[in-house]
């Protein structure tokens, strides 16, 4: 199945544009963020949006978080949306949101390797790597605690991630997101989280044509992380909508593959809680439990 970030602009014209801001001479400007941190990378300026929680003294290493927006988004905001802050604080981790590159006017993350469902020459991987060698250099960081979440396009990152620098991250999660054709060779078992709404009209959860279903993602962490098949399952309606956790644990290395089904969920970064935890702290939760050696 063929899934290009191309169609993906078709899909997603209708819930997402752009702001026109000028970044730099090398790049097509698409967004507009605010007290975000540059760096070059491939001879072009690239931007992240940094966040130190109040509690980091720089004593003892610490996680790092990386939460990769959708596709037409801008970094600053999707902070807002997909707001991790007051978890850093209390949990004491840094947290970065990396902005996306141009692509015919709307910012984009290049999921595959160059050369493969990717539509730009946008080195995201690269891009990534770098970030981490650069706030690493600056602070003292956990480097076997290093998470990876997206919504949407940037849950397709975070399983890029998960594929193709493993090396890199502990675990990872998707919000209406799903994982690309183009699969790598992770070197590690991969705890992964996935959270979709079964209404999904842009990435639906049964899948089409053109994007794998919820379960097929879930179906090849799975098998790779060699847990078990049949999941437990909960129910939860008390957060405003009725949401199904699927746990299929027991993998190398005591990881786990878990499922969110939200039952008539959208394609959003989800506002409904289960049993008391809203989205941002289901991920956190998850991926926290993890170093890169697996169950912490």
């Amino acid at each position: 199945m063929k899934k290009s970030i191309l169609l993906f602009t078709f899909l997603l014209t209708i819930l997402s544009s752009c702001r026109k801001d000028e970044v730099n001479d090398n790049s097509e400007s698409c967004y507009t963020n605010t007290s975000a941190q540059s760096i070059v990378h491939n001879g072009v300026n690239r931007e992240y949006v940094l966040y130190i929680p109040n509690s980091y003294d720089g004593t003892s290493s610490v996680p790092l978080m990386l939460n990769f927006h959708g596709f037409g988004g801008s970094a600053s905001d999707y902070m807002q949306e997909a707001d991790m802050r007051s978890l850093a604080e209390v949990d004491t981790f840094i947290l970065v949101y990396p902005q996306g590159s141009c692509l015919d006017g709307s910012s984009h993350w290049n999921a595959c390797p160059l050369g493969g469902d990717n539509k730009s020459d946008a080195d995201d991987f690269g891009f990534v790597e770098a970030i981490i060698n650069e706030i690493s250099s600056q602070y003292n960081v956990d480097m076997e605690r290093i998470y990876a979440a997206g919504y949407s396009n940037g849950g397709m990152m975070a399983y890029g991630l998960a594929n193709y620098k493993s090396n890199l991250v502990a675990a990872v999660a998707s919000v209406s997101g799903v994982m690309l054709e183009c699969t790598g060779s992770t070197s590690h078992p991969m705890p992964v989280v996935h959270l979709h709404g079964t209404s999904d009209g842009v990435l639906p959860y049964n899948g089409s044509s053109d994007w794998n279903s919820a379960q097929s993602t879930l179906d090849y962490w799975i098998n790779f992380n060699n847990t078990i098949t049949t999941p437990t399952v909960s129910i939860d309606n008390s957060g405003g909508m009725s949401i199904e956790h699927y746990v299929y644990d027991q993998g190398d290395s005591s990881v786990s593959v878990e499922h969110y089904k939200f039952i008539g969920g959208d394609h959003v970064w989800f506002s409904a809680t289960y049993q008391d935890q809203n989205t941002s702290e289901l991920v956190w939760n998850f991926v926290s439990r993890y170093d890169i050696n697996g169950l912490r």
